[in-house]
């Protein structure tokens, strides 16, 4: 079959693969571009088990100042070599990352990072919830896995959806740069921090505090 080069291109844009996969990709699923994508994803997945046992201890601390400083943002992102680590790729996957967390406020990296006990309690409520309004208790059951994983999609980083790409959760994002560069990757540890978060703000200023105070005599 003849893949044109024009498709191996617009592959290549849209999954970030090599032009080789790219044309096996197409050869495979008969020219249609978004059975190739999900080829590329499958043949990724498959990588990305390999190099799971793999050690991922070099890489690089990415940060990111948002709004004038209002938001600020560390991430460390590990890869396996040197090389990779000073590569232009990865310091790109670490800086949307950075962007992801100032936006998206994720509170763990994955989902093994979830205090277990506190998650129970919040099943126990959503359950009690689900009973209370008279669903039976199966239908209620999954009401509740329903209401975990989404739970998950807004609190952990890499079952977050890509901003810029919706349709992509943060973990394929790390998995499609670990197809491209051929290396282990991962998000290890982040923090964000955001201006004035946790601090009782005051809704009127000292001056105008006065100025009530004055008037009331």
């Amino acid at each position: 079959m003849t893949v044109s080069a024009d498709d191996i291109k617009t592959l290549r844009a849209r999954s970030q693969a090599g032009m080789l996969d790219c044309k096996k990709a197409l050869e495979a699923c008969d020219n249609d571009m978004e059975k190739a994508i999900a080829w590329l994803r499958e043949k990724g997945k498959a990588l990305v088990a390999k190099k799971e046992g793999r050690i991922a201890a070099e890489g690089i601390v990415e940060s990111y100042i948002h709004l004038g400083g209002k938001i600020g943002v560390l991430v460390e992102v590990n890869c396996e070599t040197d090389f990779v680590a000073k590569g232009e790729k990865l310091k790109e996957l670490a800086h949307n990352i950075c962007l992801q967390i100032a936006a998206s406020k994720p509170l763990f990296v994955d989902i093994t990072d979830v205090d277990g006990k506190a998650l129970e309690e919040e099943k126990k409520i959503f359950l009690a919830q689900a009973l209370n309004e008279g669903k039976p208790q199966q239908v209620a059951e999954k009401i509740v896995e329903g209401k975990v994983k989404k739970y998950y999609k807004e609190v952990c980083l890499l079952e977050q959806e890509y901003f810029r790409e919706p349709s992509k959760t943060i973990r394929e994002l790390v998995n499609d740069t670990i197809i491209v560069l051929g290396e282990k990757i991962t998000v290890r540890r982040f923090t964000r921090y955001e201006m004035g978060e946790g601090l009782q703000k005051r809704s009127d200023d000292f001056a105008d505090e006065v100025q009530k105070q004055c008037d009331c005599k």
